[in-house]
């Protein structure tokens, strides 16, 4: 059971102030009790009713062993969002939203395996074998990778709810959230459009205060509810729910097996993936002493 909220301790933060009145969205009304000095007042009432649904429910999911990815790219939140999210060990985007996160699923897992494959080839030895050009190419891909998607390394599936701050900013991860039927949990101000979201925080989505009051809550209400599994004697199933059954029976019967073939088949996916990655560095070369010497033609 999610913790009760004190209006009053909304009030404290912010939560109440939306944006000016001429730049609201209609469908907003039922959730502003007023309007004072050309600008809407959120009904803190109603924000404190909705966030302890919202709770409720994001404690069910984290409960049952599903991941709950957190976004939020905008100035304000970014730390706020990063901090609770690990606090509550649940993914998270804190930089720009990589185009086709959740729709093309299987290719951003495949650029995780790849920043995964640069740790492996620094661990056994392989990442000193290449020169020193090389060896900066990787080195900039990898920050690359793990400054966008480091935060999801973790995330082997796609997530059993998304919480958003602003979903007129992340309006991308909405749309990719709704074509999947992933339930989207949101603070939403008087700018936005509720009838995108399936559970509605309204708040100030725009003061560090009210971000931190309300992402600190749901991360809160997530803990409670992996605390419950825990209790339960789940937490060492936490794949069962994600996966699909069938996928989970299988590593059951073929124990013995995997066993084995651990050392014979992790050898192979390393030189797989050291060719794969030589033969774009082999590309990227030619491509720019290809541009040198156009450039020294026209030259």
């Amino acid at each position: 059971m999610a913790n009760k909220v004190e209006v009053k301790e909304l009030l404290d933060a912010g939560v109440h102030f939306g944006h000016l009145t001429r730049r609201w969205n209609p469908n907003m009304a039922p959730y502003i009790y007023m309007e004072r000095n050309g600008i809407h007042i959120i009904n803190l009432y109603k924000s404190a009713a909705k966030m302890q649904e919202a709770g409720e429910a994001l404690s069910k999911i984290a409960a049952s062993g599903r991941k709950i990815l957190f976004v939020a790219t905008k100035k304000q939140a970014k730390e706020i969002v990063a901090e609770q999210a690990e606090r509550a060990n649940m993914p998270y985007i804190t930089e720009r939203w990589p185009g086709g996160m959740l729709t093309n699923f299987v290719t951003i897992r495949k650029a995780v395996k790849k920043m995964a494959s640069i740790d492996r080839m620094k661990k056994d030895g392989t990442f000193n074998t290449l020169s020193k050009k090389e060896r900066l190419q990787v080195d900039r891909l990898r920050a690359k990778l793990d400054k966008n998607l480091g935060s999801i390394a973790d995330m082997s599936r796609l997530p059993g709810a998304l919480f958003v701050v602003d979903i007129t900013r992340e309006h991308i991860a909405v749309k990719e959230a709704q074509k999947l039927n992933i339930p989207i949990f949101a603070m939403v101000d008087t700018n936005s459009d509720p009838r995108d979201v399936d559970y509605v925080i309204p708040a100030n989505d725009d003061a560090s205060k009210s971000i931190s009051k309300v992402v600190s809550y749901v991360a809160d209400s997530i803990v409670e509810g992996l605390s419950e599994r825990k209790a339960s004697g789940k937490e060492g199933k936490e794949e069962d729910s994600a996966e699909d059954k069938p996928a989970k029976k299988a590593p059951k019967a073929r124990k013995p097996r995997v066993e084995a073939e651990v050392p014979s088949t992790d050898p192979q996916d390393k030189k797989d993936m050291k060719e794969a990655q030589q033969d774009v560095k082999l590309e990227s070369k030619k491509e720019t002493l290809a541009n040198a010497s156009s450039n020294d033609e026209e030259e």
